[in-house]
């Protein structure tokens, strides 16, 4: 089970057989979310990829995570990794790490949590030895991406919409031509390694 407080990131998430995508708005009360989802201790694991730093209440979602989580032997995982610490080649990292620094004027304070890694999140569960409060796990993440796969993720970054709807185009034709020639041509598949970060841990008993 797949779930959003926002419609219309539900619509765009790819559509699979074995996925069940539900629409939780800020209206539900805890209760609600609880017996919608599943209900106490019945959920085996629950994750959230790249997206935690956003919670506008984290006390709250823990709350419920805690209640849904089966005891024992529940557990919730968290994971994100580095938007400028991607490591393809000497030539892109090098436009990369110029082009990241025009993004700069444009994040949102809450992704501060990102670029820290996670260690200043709080994680209120017991370590099960792959990161824990503080303490993220490193995780180096390979990946086969071609340019057009790389622009699409740049393209994402929320610093991008929010730099344009400022009127400022941070991926303007002159940019991407000199990202495209720095990956060495649009047809050009690479290896890259992202830099991720991972918390896991049960609830506290």
């Amino acid at each position: 089970m797949a779930t959003d407080i926002s419609e219309a990131q539900l619509k765009c998430a790819m559509q699979r057989a074995n996925i069940n995508y539900l629409h939780t708005p800020l209206s539900l009360s805890n209760d609600e979310l609880v017996h919608s989802i599943g209900a106490e201790g019945s959920v085996d694991l629950i994750t959230v990829t790249e997206a935690i730093h956003w919670l506008d209440d984290l006390p709250r979602f823990y709350s419920v995570a805690t209640c849904l989580l089966r005891k024992p032997g529940g557990i919730i995982a968290v994971w994100g990794f580095r938007y400028n610490g991607m490591k393809i080649s000497p030539e892109y990292d090098e436009a990369g790490k110029s082009w990241f620094q025009t993004t700069l004027p444009y994040w949102n304070s809450k992704t501060k949590a990102v670029f820290g890694g996670y260690q200043s999140l709080p994680f209120p569960f017991e370590g099960m030895g792959m990161g824990s409060e503080g303490k993220p796990l490193a995780l180096d993440i390979a990946k086969e991406v071609s340019f057009e796969g790389n622009l699409r993720l740049l393209q994402s970054l929320s610093a991008v919409a929010a730099a344009k709807e400022e009127g400022v185009d941070l991926l303007a034709e002159n940019a991407v031509e000199e990202l495209e020639a720095a990956w060495g041509g649009a047809d050009v598949v690479r290896s890259a390694v992202c830099k991720g970060f991972m918390l896991v841990g049960k609830v506290k008993v």
